[in-house]
Order: C-alpha cells, then sequence, then structure tokens
C-alpha cells in the first residue's frame, strides 16, 4: 500500500501565501495610487494637513440642585437657541413665589394704610395752622390769653411730629416693598432658570440623565455640539507656520464630500510647537517642529450646507500662507 506525500499539500499551501501576498500588494498599490490621485496638485504657497471636524461641546447643566421634571430633546435632536431642553421640579420654588407675592400684596395695603393716615394728619397740621393764626391775632387785641396760644402752638407741634412720622413709616414700608418685590422678580428668574434651554443651535450628543433623578447644582443632563462653530485642527512644519497668520483662507475638503470644499479661515496658530525635539541643532531637526493651527469653517458655508460640515468626520485642510498663490481647481470655493 502506497500512502500519499504531503508534497501536493505543501504546494498548495504555498500557492494560496503567494497569492495573498500579490492581493496584498495590489490593494496597497492601488491603495497608494488612490491616496496619492485623490489630493490635487498643490502650486507653491500653499499646505495641508489632516484631521477631524469638530464642533465644540457645550454641557447643559442645573444653576441649582433639583429633579428632573421633564426632558423635552434626546441624543441626536437637532435643537435651536432658546428652545427648552429639559424642565427641574419648581414647586417649592412656586409656593416661595406665593409667599413672596402675598408679601407684596400686604406691603401695599399697609402703605394704603399709612397714606390715608398721613392724609389725615395733614389735614389735622393745616386746621391746628389756622387756628393758631387765629388765635395770634386775637391774642393781639386782647380777645384771648397766652395760655390759649400756647395750647393750639402745642396741637401744631404734635400735629407736625405726627407729619414726620407717618411720612417716615410710609418710607419705610415703601422700602420693604421694594424688598418683596425684589424677592418676587428673583424667584422668578429662579423658576425661569429651572427650566434648562440651548444657548446656541446645535445636536445633542449625550444624554446624562434622566426624568426623576434629583442632581446637584451643576449637574449635567445634556452635551450639545455647537454646530455654528465648527472647526479642524492640523499641525504644519515651522516652514509653513512662520508664514502663516490668523485671518488666511483655508478649505476643508471631507473624505465623505470630496468634491465639496468647505471655505474656512485659520482663527488659531499655536505659540508653541508640538513633538520638539530635545536638542534642536540641525535643519533636519527643525524641519520637526510642528505647530497645530486651527481652521474654522466658514459661517456661511455652515448656513448653505449645514448637512456637509458634520462634526466628527475626517478629512484635509488646506491652508494659503501665500496670498498672492491662486487656488487649485479641484478647491475652489467661497472662503
Amino acid at each position: 500500500m502506497v500512502l500519499p506525500t504531503a508534497a501536493p499539500r505543501s504546494r498548495r499551501r504555498r500557492m494560496a501565501l503567494a497569492l495573498t501576498v500579490l492581493a496584498l500588494a495590489a490593494a496597497a498599490a492601488g491603495g497608494s495610487y488612490w491616496w496619492t490621485h485623490r489630493l490635487p496638485a498643490l502650486p507653491p504657497g500653499f499646505a495641508f494637513g489632516n484631521g477631524r471636524i469638530e464642533a465644540d461641546p457645550i454641557d447643559i447643566a442645573t444653576k441649582f440642585a433639583g429633579r428632573i421634571a421633564e426632558l423635552k430633546a434626546d441624543e441626536g435632536d437637532m435643537v435651536t437657541a432658546g428652545q427648552a431642553l429639559a424642565v427641574m421640579d419648581t414647586r417649592d420654588l412656586s409656593h416661595s413665589l406665593k409667599k413672596a407675592q402675598a408679601e407684596v400684596d400686604l406691603q401695599q395695603k399697609s402703605i394704603s394704610g399709612a397714606e390715608a393716615a398721613l392724609e389725615q394728619i395733614r389735614t389735622q397740621r393745616v386746621f391746628a395752622e389756622q387756628q393758631i393764626e387765629r388765635t395770634q391775632t386775637l391774642l393781639k387785641n386782647g380777645w384771648t390769653t397766652q395760655e390759649v396760644f400756647d395750647q393750639r402752638r402745642q396741637q401744631l407741634d404734635s400735629a407736625r411730629a405726627a407729619e414726620r412720622v407717618s411720612s417716615s413709616r410710609i418710607n419705610q414700608l415703601t422700602s420693604s416693598l421694594q424688598a418683596a418685590l425684589h424677592d418676587v422678580e428673583l424667584l422668578k428668574v429662579n423658576i425661569a432658570d429651572n427650566t434648562l434651554v440651548a444657548p446656541r443651535d446645535g445636536r445633542i450628543q449625550y444624554r446624562m440623565a434622566n426624568v426623576g433623578e434629583v442632581l446637584p447644582a451643576g449637574g449635567k443632563v445634556f452635551t450639545l455640539l455647537d454646530l455654528g462653530y465648527l472647526y479642524m485642527d492640523i499641525y504644519l512644519p515651522s516652514l509653513v507656520v512662520g508664514r502663516l497668520k490668523v485671518g488666511d483662507e483655508a478649505r476643508i475638503v471631507l473624505d465623505a464630500y470630496p468634491q465639496a470644499p468647505i471655505g474656512a479661515k485659520v482663527t488659531f496658530v499655536s505659540p508653541q510647537a508640538q513633538f520638539t525635539p530635545k536638542m534642536v541643532e540641525t535643519q533636519t531637526e527643525r524641519d520637526k517642529l510642528m505647530f497645530r493651527v486651527r481652521v474654522r469653517v466658514d459661517a456661511e458655508q455652515l448656513r448653505s450646507r449645514p448637512a456637509q460640515a458634520p462634526s466628527g468626520l475626517p478629512g484635509l485642510a488646506y491652508v494659503r500662507f501665500d496670498p498672492a498663490a491662486a487656488w487649485p481647481a479641484a478647491l475652489q470655493g467661497t472662503p
């Protein structure tokens, strides 16, 4: 009996391995060709770097400790500035507001009573002034006594003193009324602040609490992405950064939209290098210095094509550090 040898099986394994290597090489060559040909040829005066388009996160948090009564948004929702996102339980503040409003009503009634009393006292003071004038005339003619005149003068002094006391009482009540009104306004502000609203247009990225949960002051409920401020951070060498300045024109080309360059501008150039070697001595080492550059998407582009600039997408940012250089045709767009 003749046993089959392992040679045919070994040859098959070698052939499969060779085919796999060829396939990987072809894929690498194809990928390299695609990568080199997808980038537009850049004339002098331009540079580019890769990154991801990002949006500023905004934490929607509570101002006071409390319980969440209602959620009006969820993850992924697009919201507008001023839109209510969550409502906190404000029953305790509502009762305090009613108490403060009752105090305002009480102070107003007290002021009304004090003003009526003051008017009566003023009438008495005017009558006392008339009485003392008549008594003074009678005293000159000898038709009354000094004692009667002194009694009239004492009545006038008492009326004037009562008038001053009543006026002071009204001033005190007015001050108390103003304090009560301030309490009412403060409680109204606090109640309004317990409705969490979106400060900017954007998209809800995370929801970190649920209805019924009790949060401390500053407890986060949502994280909102400000889609009005989209940017991409890239890293460029020192030779480019030395000629780059804030305000220079830029273009962002996202991998998902390679034929739609997005207008942008340079808004930040880092004053400190990244990836700096310990000893900077030779030209080669100086070329290793990389600086972070932020390129912000133009606001008009966001309004006209909001769907083409979602946060998180990778792409390339092209910057023009020579104002005299003309943008390549593939990167033409509204700055």
